[in-house]
């Protein structure tokens, strides 16, 4: 295992103190702990809460900011935080408007985040949550019941921060963070699996000539595995897994991500890109926007997943909204 790192117990809290000393005007880390807020809290909005296993840079931490998160709680590699660090951030960011919850459907996240939920409501605080399930290519897995909760939550931070942004209702983000995940739907692909520093080793094995469809973010195996492909068979496969799972009508209109792993050059998620965009094309759909880049990754896997946005007027208008983060600006 080569990676720029020094005692294999320290990664995680040394990256977090590197978080926060590089972008001081975004973020502050609570003292002693992963705990990250905004810079500057927001009084008198709802407050957007979300987390989940460190690996997975720029997510979470990485949109904590002005139309996105108001606080993130990253665990260890692959591992949710414990319920009482995300009840400290609940606390932290709380303004007397509620605290929205996003929350990947990993169980071990549904059930951390549902306890600290409890936790903060037995104090007063009003909480709502709600669980992101945009992964087409597995129902249930080692780490889920149900489907799971990939790259297409970012698109839930957006919409949801920009609506909290706006003075809207706890109801009212609530609302239009489960309409986002209606309209979400991700399906991804590796060529080379991801490695723990912990475990010191890949998650699983791949032949030279092999590439894993349908891989989760975590590291864990997809769907199966088979021969490599070109990229635009591959996308293919993909997007008919994924239109298939869709409800779309001639002129509807997408946003559109190209997710990177980690190790996936942009030179290869823009070629992505490009047959996914014939394909819209083709069938009669608008690309409305286009987001390439690494938005959550698998620390250092090989590998990409797309994901499709059905927007109307509203979503238009959230994913458009401004926000400034570590991991996603727009103006």
């Amino acid at each position: 295992m080569k990676k720029f790192i020094n005692e294999i117990e320290n990664v995680e809290i040394e990256m977090f103190e590197g978080l926060s000393l590089a972008h001081p005007d975004v973020v502050t880390r609570l003292e002693d702990s992963n705990v990250f807020v905004r810079a500057t809290k927001k009084e008198g909005k709802v407050a957007l809460v979300s987390g989940g296993g460190s690996g997975h840079e720029p997510a979470h931490a990485g949109y904590v900011g002005t139309g996105m998160l108001d606080a993130a709680v990253p665990g260890a590699v692959y591992t949710s935080p414990t319920p009482d660090q995300v009840y400290e951030a609940i606390k932290a960011v709380d303004s007397g408007a509620g605290v929205l919850l996003i929350i990947k459907n990993y169980t071990g996240d549904v059930m951390n985040f549902e306890m600290a939920a409890e936790l903060a409501q037995a104090d007063g605080i009003e909480v709502a949550s709600v669980v992101v399930n945009d992964d087409v290519a597995v129902e249930d897995s080692l780490y889920t019941t149900g489907r799971r909760g990939v790259a297409g939550t970012v698109f839930v931070h957006k919409v949801a921060g920009a609506k909290a942004e706006e003075g809207a209702s706890l109801a009212e983000v609530k609302a239009v963070a489960e309409k986002a995940i209606a309209n979400l739907r991700t399906m991804g692909a590796a060529l080379k699996p991801s490695t723990v520093p912990a475990a010191g080793k890949p998650g699983f094995e791949l032949g030279e000539n092999e590439m894993e469809i349908g891989i989760g973010i975590h590291g864990e195996p997809g769907t199966h595995k088979e021969e490599l492909q070109q990229a635009d068979v591959i996308v293919d496969h993909l997007m008919e897994v994924i239109l298939k799972d869709m409800s779309l009508d001639e002129g509807s209109e997408l946003a559109v991500m190209i997710n990177g792993s980690g190790a996936t050059p942009e030179m290869e998620l823009y070629i992505i890109f490009r047959k996914v965009y014939e394909l819209l094309e083709k069938a009669g759909f608008k690309v409305f926007k286009t987001f390439v880049g690494d938005y959550m990754t698998s620390i250092d896997m090989a590998g990409m997943s797309i994901t499709l946005f059905k927007v109307d007027d509203e979503l238009k208008k959230l994913v458009s909204a401004p926000a400034k983060t570590i991991g996603f600006t727009q103006v």
